[in-house]
């Protein structure tokens, strides 16, 4: 698109061609009001108070596009009177409940009421009954819905549960006279408004992912969280801005905190809130926020036992669910005392990056997750994207709808969350193994020929041959008919029968056999039948690529290999790569330190099993603050360095305590922030001087971007596919349920859960099981019972077994493969 310089109320501004008015305004600090448009979203012209005039000609700011050098007035005497109305036709029969409201202090109606000057109602209609509605996580109220459909969209255009609709309201029709009485604008506005109400689009029941996005957008009280409702005034709460601590997404979010009650003066957390135009959250993050770890003061027994167990100890195990500031304090203690790191995770994601790195010649891959929105053709290989990383799962689904995107998606796991994304999709469910040869597929179709290596270029050539393929076309065939007319004499004026020829081309389809190239790869892949011909469709007029690469590629048997085909698509395609980290501060981890493969004889746990466990969820022998009660950075999938805050306050040790006392010298632990190595991309800021926000233009001011390091790049061999890789049988996979990831998940309360084990419905039927009943399930020589639980989310054969419970020991049963054999029987 090219730039283009228009006039806002006198104001110019620089936009792009085809960008909304609206967007333009924002970006400017030009205020249009607007209530049903959402940024990232398509326009639904529910609430029309963004009217505006533009070159002469009143439009609505939210679906109109800019045009180089017009000229726009956001406000005229017609456009004030056409709001007001509107306003005052939301005001019709809303509940007076503003001082009980959950909204009120934060209301759009409120806001916008007062805006407009609405002080008297011209307009008035009978009430219908509506009853208020619990969808578990979420409370409905529609006698405060104004139905501006905000939830409807972001629901459809950024979650992709496309869960909610507008339903019948059941009320009695506006009168036809106050179309020639009222402004058109509010007219059409109420004559919707009083027609609609929102409701689940399965029935009566919500069915969707729980991310509360919903709850987030709405602009009144209608959408709430079941455990907020009727809990505090939004002016009573202290929002503190931070980041999520429980994917490598890292999203933005703010603890909204205030005393626990009259009689306890303790800090407690509400609710979470996002900036919602710029950054949508999962469930675990808007629901999961209370894991802090509850201490009553310090421990000194304790902390001395954890100096002895230090003196002793010749190994740290640590999780990744930790700030890069206590990564590099284990890492100093590693280098004063000669300790061996375990952190399994991060170092298989160490290891495949310094691999991809080989050769592509960079430390870090190109693409992040705006890339992935941005893109209009997107591919997804070994990531279960709505378990792992929401909001990769949230970009691939705002790419295909909003920009009218297509894409691939390769997992083993049958999906029918993204299966819904649409129809310019294929999902290819491979067999467990098989990622090589998606990869490969996608240097096949997409790989500069001229850039690969001889070697590849001859490999991939094996898997084409000529063969051929019937198909139905349709032609245009001559006929020729007789038809007989009457017809009347001129002469005798009688009426008489002619029969005459008539010739018309019609429609017939036809088959026959065409020469076409046959791909080995698809067959080896078990893609479907018109892979080849849908291809060709949905790669017309597109740009703009980009590709997500996931867990099931790192913790893979041939994960070297794979590693090394990634760096060639990063070379040698178009496509913008994303390795996504797996756990919240994998990325960091793996840069910060420097790892070990085996443990030791003696083993200090953080957050992880060891001989002396030190614990941010209260489980171990010292107590050890959770990612809520901290000042630190992550550094998050988008390469950006981020920092979060402390929600609540903590009162016992910290690790920089221990480390203070072993030796190290650092008053807090955020000391370590402006000294997190260069060398890997850090920067030497000061933890004080890192923002934490997005600007009006949606520009993420966060922190800081990694510097991408160049690396010696060497010429690498690549394995040819190994198809005996590929797992047949009974098959477990490690994968946790939707909105749990870790221990700390586990732990809130609005999400606690229990481990079990997730199958899809027909494979429960299969297996002959009913939800509820306990299984033993054999992985590696291991078992573990568990109670069988239908997941919707999920379909086909392969049952999932999560990772979030603490007394699941996910990495003997799975070790460094996602995938395995599995027995299970019922107890």
């Amino acid at each position: 698109m090219s730039d283009i310089t228009i006039k806002i109320d006198g104001k110019e501004c620089k936009a792009k061609e085809g960008e909304y008015i609206l967007n333009i305004a924002r970006a400017n600090g030009i205020f249009i009001p607007a209530i049903c448009y959402l940024t990232r979203c398509s326009p639904t012209l529910a609430c029309r108070i963004c009217l505006v005039e533009a070159d002469g000609k009143q439009v609505y700011a939210c679906n109109a596009k800019a045009k180089d050098g017009m000229e726009i007035t956001t406000l005229t005497e017609n456009i004030a009177k056409e709001r007001r109305a509107i306003m005052e036709v939301y005001d019709v029969n809303h509940p007076l409940e503003c001082g009980v409201c959950d909204q009120s202090g934060e209301c759009e109606l409120q806001n916008y009421t007062l805006e407009m000057g609405v002080d008297e109602q011209h307009y008035a209609i009978k009430d219908t009954h509506r009853v208020a509605q619990d969808w578990g996580l979420i409370h409905y109220d529609p006698a405060l819905c104004i139905v501006c459909e905000r939830c409807v969209t972001v629901c459809k255009d950024m979650i992709g549960d496309s869960a909610l609709k507008t339903v019948p309201r059941g009320g009695d029709p506006l009168d036809k006279e106050l179309k020639n009485e009222m402004p058109k604008d509010a007219y059409a506005m109420w004559n919707k408004l009083n027609k609609s109400l929102i409701g689940p689009t399965s029935g009566d029941t919500l069915e969707c992912t729980d991310c509360g996005e919903c709850i987030a957008v709405c602009p009144v009280g209608a959408l709430v969280s079941s455990d907020f409702q009727y809990t505090s005034n939004a002016w009573e709460l202290t929002s503190i801005p931070a980041s999520c601590a429980h994917c490598s997404a890292g999203c933005q979010l703010y603890y909204d905190v205030k005393h626990t009650s009259i009689d306890n003066p303790e800090p407690k957390i509400y609710r979470v809130k996002n900036e919602w135009n710029y950054v949508s959250l999962c469930g675990a993050g808007r629901f999961g926020y209370d894991f802090e770890n509850r201490t009553e003061g310090k421990d000194e027994e304790a902390f001395q036992k954890a100096l002895e167990a230090f003196k002793k100890a010749d190994t740290i195990r640590f999780s990744s669910v930790i700030t890069n500031e206590e990564a590099l304090i284990l890492n100093r203690l590693k280098e004063k005392y000669g300790y061996k790191l375990i952190n399994e995770d991060a170092r298989r994601y160490h290891n495949f990056l310094k691999t991809f790195s080989k050769v592509t010649g960079n430390s870090l891959y190109s693409g992040d997750l705006s890339d992935v929105h941005n893109s209009d053709f997107v591919v997804s290989i070994g990531a279960q994207l709505k378990s792992d990383n929401p909001r990769a799962r949230y970009a691939f689904n705002n790419a295909i709808k909003m920009n009218k995107g297509a894409g691939l998606y390769f997992h083993p796991v049958k999906d029918p969350v993204i299966e819904g994304f649409g129809k310019n999709l294929i999902c290819i469910n491979h067999k467990p193994g098989l990622e090589e040869a998606a990869l490969y597929l996608i240097l096949d179709l997409f790989g500069d020929k001229e850039k690969l290596p001889k070697e590849v270029v001859n490999y991939l050539s094996k898997f084409h041959k000529k063969g051929k393929k019937t198909v139905e076309e349709t032609i245009k065939e001559k006929v020729t008919e007789k038809v007989t007319k009457k017809v009347k004499d001129e002469e005798t004026g009688e009426e008489k029968e002619v029969t005459e020829e008539v010739t018309k081309m019609v429609p017939k389809k036809v088959k026959k056999e065409v020469e076409v190239d046959l791909n080995g790869l698809l067959d080896i892949l078990g893609a479907p039948e018109d892979f080849s011909d849908k291809m060709v469709k949905m790669l017309a007029k597109k740009e703009k690529f980009s590709i997500i690469l996931g867990e099931d590629l790192i913790n893979h048997p041939k994960a070297e290999n794979l590693a090394k085909l990634a760096g060639l698509i990063e070379q040698c395609t178009n496509f913008k790569v994303l390795i996504l980290p797996s756990k919240t501060n994998t990325l960091g981890v793996s840069l910060i330190c420097d790892l070990d493969e085996k443990a030791g004889e003696y083993v200090i746990g953080y957050n992880a099993k060891g001989d002396f466990v030190l614990s941010a969820s209260g489980n171990g022998d010292l107590d050890m603050p959770s990612i809520n009660q901290q000042e630190g950075t992550m550094t998050i999938a988008d390469k950006r360095v981020v920092p979060t805050n402390v929600a609540l306050p903590y009162k016992g040790y910290t690790l920089n305590d221990l480390a203070n006392a072993l030796g190290l010298e650092a008053e807090l632990t955020v000391d370590y922030t402006a000294a997190l190595p260069e060398s890997k991309g850090f920067k030497t800021l000061n933890f004080d001087d890192l923002p934490n926000h997005y600007t009006n233009s949606g520009e993420e001011v966060r922190g800081y971007l990694l510097e991408d390091k160049k690396v010696r790049s060497v010429k690498v061999k690549v394995d040819k596919i190994d198809e005996s890789n590929a797992l047949n049988g009974e098959i477990a996979y490690r994968c946790n349920p939707v909105l749990q990831f870790n221990e700390f998940t586990k732990k809130a309360h609005e999400i606690a859960t229990d481990a079990k084990l997730y199958v899809s419905a027909e494979k429960c039927e299969k297996l002959g099981l009913s939800a509820g009943d306990r299984v033993k399930v054999t992985i590696s020589g291991e078992t573990v019972e568990l109670e069988v639980e239908i997941d919707k989310f999920i379909g086909g054969e392969i049952v999932m077994v999560p990772d979030f419970d603490p007394g699941i020991d996910a990495d003997k049963l799975f070790a460094s493969n996602r995938f395995q054999n599995v027995n299970v029987e019922k107890v």
